[in-house]
């Protein structure tokens, strides 16, 4: 007999905009959204214009000449109303 599957637990994510705000690269959402608009940030190697974009634990932003490694903080949101 084999293991009944337990669901997979949440991965802790971050949108791009956010993440640069709290990383003080910029200053606001505005200025977040034209940086990402202008093919200035990559992800993972990638150019990403996204804002939206979901980051995981593990992902790598370059922005501005600066690496950044998304960290986990080892909580979740998903107990949040």
């Amino acid at each position: 007999m084999t293991e009944p599957q337990s669901p997979e637990e949440p991965v802790e994510t971050i949108e791009l905009d956010r993440f640069l705000k709290l990383a003080l690269v910029v200053q606001s959402g505005g200025e977040a959204k034209n940086l990402i608009r202008s093919g200035e940030v990559q992800v993972n190697g990638a150019v990403e214009t996204r804002r939206g974009r979901k980051l995981r634990p593990g992902d790598v932003v370059f922005v501005h000449g600066e690496e950044y490694v998304i960290e986990s903080d080892g909580e979740t949101n998903a107990d949040e109303d």
